[in-house]
């Protein structure tokens, strides 16, 4: 999630937040905005780079609840309809999409609404977070993502507790949504759409070739292997690994320990 008026205002936060390679496509950008100007100003300036960006809707982190972002849209929905048609009206390309991640309200009817509503706009497909802002490890509403496909006819993609694919088909099902996103079940196993159960060590090399490759900052590289490694680390090979502070390091050990 990029902070689309910093994004406006920064070459270095540009430079920083968002980087892709032609052969990084399909490519959604996700930003963070409270302004239609903003965000439209936003989407053109990736718009040559992507095929869409995504209005986050959803978080529910303090901070972006605090500056007007994330959840804190689920009670303006006029104000989501004016953002989806000023980035279809300010983006030239007419394949561009734009597409809404959200959180449920308590009163599924509000969110149905607000969905409906954004369909009208010009919303592509929306995600559908199955818990409320409020609520952290809680149940996910599956029932409430189910009506929400049910009241539209744009796509429905549902999200939350997808640590498997059992889980994804088990959320279809319960859903029937027309896909689903995976969020934590992805950063631990990158590998998890393809049927693994954890992740491969060939998963690891090719994340080490690709963020090599591509020169990833350091950070980056090591905190995806951590999430990536999480499941077939013991805790004292988890404490060795993460305090590691170069990619050099990094290698040694993965070749020292895994044979990588």
């Amino acid at each position: 999630m990029i902070i689309a008026v910093d994004f406006l205002r920064s070459a270095k936060a540009r430079d920083s937040e968002f980087t892709t390679s032609k052969g990084d496509r399909p490519l959604i950008v996700q930003f963070a905005a409270k302004d239609a100007q903003v965000l439209a100003e936003a989407a053109c300036t990736v718009s040559p780079f992507a095929d869409g960006v995504d209005l986050n809707c959803g978080c529910p982190q303090r901070w972006a609840l605090a500056e007007g972002y994330g959840a804190c849209l689920l009670n303006k929905p006029e104000l989501i309809k004016d953002m989806a048609r000023q980035v279809r009206n300010q983006v030239e390309n007419p394949c561009f999409s734009v597409s809404l991640k959200i959180r449920v309200h308590s009163d599924t009817a509000r969110t149905v609404d607000l969905c409906q509503k954004a369909a009208m706009a010009g919303v592509s497909w929306i995600t559908v977070h199955g818990r409320t802002s409020e609520e952290r490890h809680h149940p996910v509403h599956y029932d409430a993502i189910r009506i929400i496909k049910e009241s539209l006819s744009i796509p429905v993609v549902a999200n939350g507790d997808l640590k498997n694919l059992k889980d994804v088909s088990m959320v279809h099902q319960l859903t029937g949504a027309d896909g689903v996103m995976a969020a934590r079940g992805l950063l631990a196993n990158p590998a998890m759409f393809a049927g693994y159960e954890e992740t491969s060590l060939q998963c690891i090399r090719d994340w080490i070739d690709i963020a090599l490759g591509h020169g990833t900052p350091f950070t980056c590289f090591h905190h995806h292997l951590m999430y990536m490694m999480e499941r077939i680390t013991s805790r004292q090979e988890k404490r060795i690994f993460n305090a590691l502070t170069s990619a050099s390091a990094v290698l040694d050990y993965l070749r020292e320990n895994y044979g990588i």
